[in-house]
């Protein structure tokens, strides 16, 4: 890899920083305070974590701060704690007892408010009747349901519990809900009747059924009435499953309710949940975390990230599924405190304007959503988020891919007013915790740039040698030390943990993304490394390719890939969804090119330009290039697993389309 494969040709240089009334009331409020914070956290991290944790509730404090022994960490070394004690019961001595916890709105507009109270003692009802069922300490619970405020429930009850979670996206299909049961050996699965998406039921329950029939651990089966009879009809096997009210409302055992409301400690690192992410190929990965580090990262960064007050109604728009969904929705938010809101459906049902009419309704202060989102809004039109008051939102947030400068200042412009900082977020799964962003009232932000490390968070950009990089000069994202919300393991498989962070980047943990850093010291983080295409002799971005094509008026949103070229070696082709009100023609295709000559050069020009109504994706909203891959090369089918996918008729319509070269 040449050390300028990567590099970024965003010539980016605006500067945005905070207003002088946003930095009154933030946080951390100037660079300097965030600069000594972030070298304290690296130079004398015990003392930093032991009062940026004061507010967790420890029943024991540790002995040791970290241990490491490549590849495995080990971090608050003989502390004990309760996970969900952090979360709600230390609430409950205080104001915040009647101060709401979750503001649930279901896809339909039906609502629901928990307070800090009343989630707490949802939570308990639940933990009593999961140990009644016989769930223990080390045991594993499924859960597989949409985004109702049941699913934090059962997060928070199984920590309450000792039991190790692992939350299986809602869209993932009956055999990957299998697959991950079996590899995990879940002993419980709690689910619902069925889910609601754009007006129509996603059966969960049925894929529930079909997925336990071939897995043998699973005991009992805790069912959800959401939808209802009607419309989401249930078979429920006798002694084997139960309704979610039953379950509840059932008299607990006298050592269940004692356990459940009264918890035990676990160990620091007593393993808390597992998240598959699902590769391209070959079987999930089970991401492990385990209780204290993991629980600490989400606690801090949502507090300093997010600028959490009291009066804040923060709504991150992710599913609980994925890690977003885990650390900013439920144990960050509620460790500190915060009112969350959850949505239930689409972002565009029953129209574009859903996501705006409940920011309106609701009052929402704080937003964290996908660039992928983002873009799609753009392309539906401003008229909608003009039409809703949404003078209530303080501070704006990205998350999921590097979001490009066009999509971010349409975001600061249309839907903060120009007012709301901006905290685009870099991690992973694997990390936890946000990595890098711009500490809202600390530090100005670039439209594109990721921003600065988080605390304890120990970053570089190198070349293949592991020698840092030079300013503007590409090379890949890897972090020199461990720390505290860092994954311990993949489930069952060490081997695979070591060999596929640990190994590639001797000693450093290797992100798997390319990136470059400013001389502002800004990170630039561009994608996956192995999404840069070689044509021709010339090492090609992904990344860039689409964000120069996204700069375009007539492009809402665009993916580059690779197809074999004999000639080239590579061949680039890129797919592209045009704004409404343009056509889709030869003409658009040539002023397209053209456009990345200027911005690019000609070395870069597409081979062939492909417009699509729709691009694949997940529905957390990631592209699924590796599909548009096999539709380049002239796949006929879907290869490997397609699980993910939210929508597979948009495959069908790509292999039917316009395919004229470029």
């Amino acid at each position: 890899m040449t050390t300028d494969s990567i590099e970024s040709r965003l010539k980016e240089d605006r500067k945005f920083p905070p207003s002088d009334e946003f930095v009154k009331h933030a946080r951390v409020s100037s660079h300097a305070a965030y600069t000594t914070m972030y070298q304290r956290s690296l130079e004398s991290p015990e003392e930093f974590w032991r009062e940026e944790t004061q507010e967790l509730v420890f029943r024991e404090t540790w002995k040791t701060f970290a241990t490491w022994e490549l590849p495995k960490a080990q971090f608050f070394v003989g502390a004990k704690l309760n996970a969900s004690e952090s979360c709600l019961d230390r609430h409950l001595h205080t104001a915040r007892r009647t101060k709401a916890a979750i503001i649930f709105e279901g896809e339909p507009g039906d609502t629901r408010t928990l307070t800090y109270f009343e989630l707490h003692r949802e939570v308990v009802r639940l933990t009593a009747a999961l140990s009644d069922m016989g769930v223990k300490k080390g045991d594993r619970v499924a859960i597989y349901m949409g985004m109702v405020p049941e699913a934090a429930i059962s997060m928070l009850a199984c920590a309450r519990l000792g039991a190790t979670h692992s939350v299986v996206f809602g869209g993932f299909s009956a055999e990957a809900l299998r697959d991950r049961i079996n590899d995990l050996g879940a002993k419980v699965l709690l689910t619902q009747d069925g889910a609601w998406r754009r007006g129509s039921v996603v059966p969960l329950k049925k894929m529930a059924d079909a997925a336990v029939e071939q897995a043998p651990t699973i005991e009992k089966v805790v069912v959800l009435r959401r939808i209802g009879e009607h419309l989401a009809p249930c078979a429920m096997k006798s002694g084997r499953d139960m309704w979610w009210e039953d379950a509840l409302s059932n008299p607990p055992s006298d050592a269940a309710l004692k356990l459940a409301k009264h918890p035990e400690a676990f160990d620091a690192e007593h393993p808390l949940f597992v998240l598959y992410t699902s590769g391209s190929t070959g079987k999930p990965k089970g991401v492990l975390h385990t209780t204290a580090g993991y629980l600490a990262g989400a606690h801090v960064t949502t507090k300093y990230v997010f600028d959490v007050k009291e009066s804040d109604l923060y709504w991150c728009t992710a599913d609980v599924g994925w890690v977003t969904g885990h650390s900013y929705i439920t144990y960050g938010p509620l460790s500190c405190g915060a009112t969350c809101l959850m949505y239930e459906g689409a972002p565009n049902f029953p129209d574009p304007g859903r996501f705006w009419n409940v920011i309106e309704k609701h009052g929402v202060t704080v937003l964290y959503t996908a660039p992928t989102a983002i873009r799609a809004f753009i392309r539906w039109g401003d008229e909608f988020p003009q039409k809703a008051d949404l003078s209530s939102l303080r501070l704006l947030g990205s998350v999921g891919e590097p979001i490009n400068p066009e999509a971010w200042t349409w975001y600061h412009k249309v839907i903060g007013g120009g007012r709301c900082p901006i905290v685009d977020t870099w991690w992973q799964t694997e990390t936890g915790c946000i990595m890098l962003t711009t500490l809202p009232g600390a530090c100005y932000s670039k439209p594109g740039a990721t921003g600065l490390p988080l605390f304890g968070v120990d970053i570089e950009v190198v070349k293949d040698d592991n020698q840092p990089c030079a300013a503007n000069e590409g090379g890949k994202l890897v972090i020199r030390k461990p720390w505290p919300s860092m994954a311990r393991t993949l489930w069952g498989d060490d081997e695979r943990w070591k060999t596929a962070y640990w190994t590639q980047m001797p000693g450093v943990y290797f992100t798997g993304d390319g990136a470059r850093r400013d001389p502002d010291g800004y990170f630039w983080v561009v994608g996956r490394i192995d999404d840069v295409l070689n044509v021709a002799g010339h090492r090609i971005g992904t990344a860039e390719i689409e964000s120069a094509l996204v700069s375009h008026p007539m492009v809402a949103e665009a993916a580059a890939v690779g197809r074999p070229d004999e000639l080239k070696g590579q061949a680039l082709v890129v797919f592209v969804t045009l704004k409404s009100g343009h056509v889709a023609d030869k003409t658009t295709k040539n002023k397209l090119a053209e456009h990345i000559d200027r911005e690019i050069g000609k070395f870069a020009r597409p081979d062939s330009i492909r417009f699509a109504d729709a691009l694949p994706k997940t529905r957390s909203g990631k592209i699924m290039r590796r599909l548009l891959k096999e539709i380049a090369s002239g796949a006929t089918s879907p290869q490997g697993d397609t699980s993910t996918l939210e929508d597979l008729g948009v495959l069908a319509k790509l292999r039917a389309g316009d395919s004229d070269e470029a």
